[in-house]
């Protein structure tokens, strides 16, 4: 290590991203990314926004945030962008998740959770998913200094339903409650209708996943305008101008494509089920997924090995290290064809050949 370097620094455990691959021709399913192109409509806003790159963009994305506000019927004050999801999330552990007492995560759930809670000096309390690597809300009725929960959960891709999260907000009227809705389009109940009674939850939401905007970085947050007060303060000691004019463009754009989106989710869903149909039929324990991804594993494959063996084959997928899920793969919805070779790579790996 650079002896330059902040103690901080030096005890950081950074969050891994998923290959990007360097080997033309390897099927990418190991990031989430969708496999159909965004809306028509994405590319000509953009082309539209890049006249004039000269001015700073809206600082506040006052256009975009009104469309979500207009799209998700709430109020324009309710809502909040920033630099894809990741970059509200990594606000909201500053602005609403360190307090005194611990943050509830489960232990098995976007592995991120715990690089920022390092990052940012946030006390955790692991709560553990059950055998069927769901979480149990009944475990999270303990005290608490705030909880946040992926919805679907990832990478199970299990989802609870919005009365789950209710019942959770009932349980904590008094601490700050942030569902993660990376991938609800895919199959999953937003929470989105419980703000306006619970001003202590904070949605937050991405368009790199069911809008194809991954190449955009556009995430955004959603709940009580005291809470997107917070996450304003923190933006603007950090980052006063989060979302370039194409992006601000481009995920407005969207939004206005309903119809295509719709077509879009429908498309991946069905994809999903052939997906998860074809490694149970390989002899694959697929879990229920209400995203765009599944998680796998193989009675005879140790994890790790599998997906060295896929790669081997042309074919990236996922695999985290850990105690609970290192028998397991996380798989993305890929293309009829891109699905079609994981098949025949996972086959053929299972055979030895």
């Amino acid at each position: 290590m650079n002896p330059l370097w902040s103690a901080l620094a030096r005890e950081l455990e950074p969050y891994v991203p998923g290959e990007q691959p360097r080997i033309a021709g390897l099927i990418k399913l190991n990031t989430n990314e969708s496999p159909l192109p965004p809306s028509p409509r994405v590319a000509e806003a953009i082309a539209a926004a890049c006249a004039d790159l000269r001015l700073y963009p809206d600082p506040e994305a006052t256009k975009l945030r009104q469309a979500l506000a207009d799209y998700h019927g709430v109020a324009l004050e309710q809502t909040f962008v920033g630099n894809g999801s990741d970059e509200v999330l990594a606000h909201a552990f500053v602005a609403l998740l360190k307090r005194d007492g611990p943050l509830l995560v489960p232990d098995v759930t976007y592995s991120f959770y715990p690089v920022w809670a390092r990052l940012y000096g946030v006390a955790c309390e692991i709560v553990p998913l059950d055998e069927a690597m769901r979480v149990r809300v009944a475990e999270y009725r303990r005290p608490a200094g705030a909880i946040i929960l992926a919805n679907p959960n990832a990478p199970t891709g299990i989802a609870l339903p919005r009365a789950e999260i209710e019942a959770l907000l009932a349980d904590h009227p008094d601490i700050p409650v942030v569902v993660d809705e990376a991938y609800v389009d895919f199959g999953g109940e937003t929470a989105v209708p419980l703000i306006a009674a619970y001003p202590n939850l904070l949605v937050v939401r991405t368009m790199s996943k069911s809008r194809a905007l991954a190449g955009l970085r556009v995430g955004y947050a959603l709940g009580d305008a005291g809470l997107i007060e917070a996450l304003r303060r923190v933006k603007d000691s950090f980052n006063s101008y989060p979302l370039g004019r194409p992006a601000q463009a481009g995920a407005i754009a969207s939004l206005a494509d309903e119809a295509y989106f719709q077509a879009s989710r429908a498309t991946i869903i069905g994809a999903r089920e052939t997906m998860a149909n074809g490694l149970r039929r390989l002899g694959f324990e697929v879990l229920p997924s209400a995203a765009n991804f599944v998680f796998a594993r193989h009675s005879d494959r140790d994890g790790a090995a599998l997906a060295a063996a896929l790669r081997d084959r042309g074919v990236l997928a996922r695999h985290f290290r850990g105690p609970r899920v290192a028998l397991w793969l996380r798989v993305s919805v890929g293309s009829e064809a891109n699905i079609a070779r994981l098949l025949e790579a996972a086959a053929a790996a299972l055979r030895g050949e």
